[in-house]
């Protein structure tokens, strides 16, 4: 039995990847917790483990006193004195209690409560090293597919991929291998729960570090994305040195890694803009690809009005709103879109709406200076 128990340890240490020491705890554990279950003499219990020998014992502490009045945590100082002449009232006494036949009584119990301790031991170990994960990019394999999540495994375990989570263009088979976002891990009383994303706006971040060797350096930095996902991203980006074309980065050769981007998002269209401290400027970048002719600014509000050529109206504003939606989302500035005739139209209103209003102040003038005066 002893020899069984250091084989037990040494071979989960070593395929289970956990620590002596916790299997240690485990097994002390699982045994204090199987004596007390069957035996009710001692209060003060422990139970110890020679890890060079695999023996193991149950030992209750006792206090040394006078005179005893609970024999299940005292002793009596005559007593302690026959084991050690050196114990004086107050001392704490320790005392063998290892029943014969604790092993037989025990092992089931025990052996269940290890199990326990060793499955807490191992979704601790797995809690530990995916929270240190969380905001990374990964690369998993589709296991299977039900009504709630794609199941997707990642190293030895398996992480969820929500229906909210997933783009709406893209199916998930069995055996797919796929990049996703681990975006939260939970503990729960069943382990960690890991969730993954691919429609977060995190994603086609961790993917341009990945593909932009300037990003992932530092040269050139991410401001912003957004995204939709499936349909259409814009990220803006900048670089602190004006010789460092930030856009051109991200374009790369022959545009080659955006669009390798492009095609791991399934088509995803990505707008690449460049940041600029200038609301004016970034609002207008951000509305690429349409032109803009002016962009008006209300601080107080952190709202615009920006004005566009006529015919880059709809383009501007983008199929259900999402070029314009997408931009303010970016820049973090509510955006209303106006069309230049229709703007020159109401500036040349408020012009003629303030011109009558100079003329009738010089009628009445006038008029005043005609009225004769009372003397007269």
């Amino acid at each position: 039995m002893n020899q069984e128990l250091l084989n037990a340890i040494e071979y989960i240490q070593k395929e289970k990847n956990i620590p002596k020491e916790v299997l240690i705890e485990a097994i002390e554990a699982a045994l204090l917790t199987a004596y007390k279950k069957n035996y009710k003499d001692h209060k003060d219990v422990r139970v110890e483990i020679n890890m060079d020998t695999g023996n193991y014992r149950v030992v209750s502490r006792k206090d040394v006193v006078e005179e005893v009045e609970d024999e299940t945590a005292e002793i009596d100082l005559l007593t302690a004195r026959e084991y050690n002449p050196a114990y004086e009232v107050g001392d704490p006494f320790d005392e063998d209690i290892t029943p014969s036949d604790f092993n037989r009584v025990g092992a089931q119990a025990a052996k269940q409560a290890v199990m326990q301790r060793i499955r807490d031991a191992e979704r601790e170990i797995l809690y530990e090293e995916f929270i240190d994960k969380e905001d990374e990019l990964l690369v998993g394999t589709v296991d299977r597919v039900d009504k709630r999540f794609v199941y997707v495994t990642l190293g030895n375990t398996d992480a969820v991929l929500p229906e909210s989570e997933r783009m709406a263009n893209e199916t998930y088979k069995t055996g797919d291998r796929i990049r996703v976002y681990l975006s939260k891990v939970e503990q729960t009383t069943r382990g960690p729960q890991i969730y993954v994303s691919r429609t977060h706006p995190n994603l086609l971040k961790r993917l341009f570090e990945e593909e932009v060797p300037e990003i992932y350096d530092g040269t050139v930095l991410i401001m912003s994305v957004a995204r939709e996902a499936g349909e259409r991203s814009k990220i803006s980006v900048y670089a602190e040195n004006e010789n460092v074309d930030a856009v051109g980065s991200c374009v790369g050769s022959r545009g080659a890694r955006v669009e390798a981007i492009v095609e791991e998002l399934s088509g995803e269209k990505i707008d690449i803009v460049l940041y600029d401290n200038d609301p004016k400027v970034y609002v207008k970048n951000a509305l690429s690809p349409s032109e803009v002719v002016d962009v008006l600014i209300d601080d107080e509000e952190k709202s615009t009005t920006v004005v566009v050529p006529d015919n880059q109206l709809s383009l501007a504003i983008g199929k259900r709103g999402q070029n314009a939606r997408l931009a303010a989302k970016l820049t973090g500035w509510k955006i209303d879109i106006i069309a230049e005739s229709e703007y020159n139209e109401s500036e040349e209103a408020s012009v003629t709406l303030d011109s009558d209003i100079e003329i009738d102040e010089e009628f009445k003038v006038e008029a005043l200076a005609e009225e004769p005066s009372e003397e007269n």
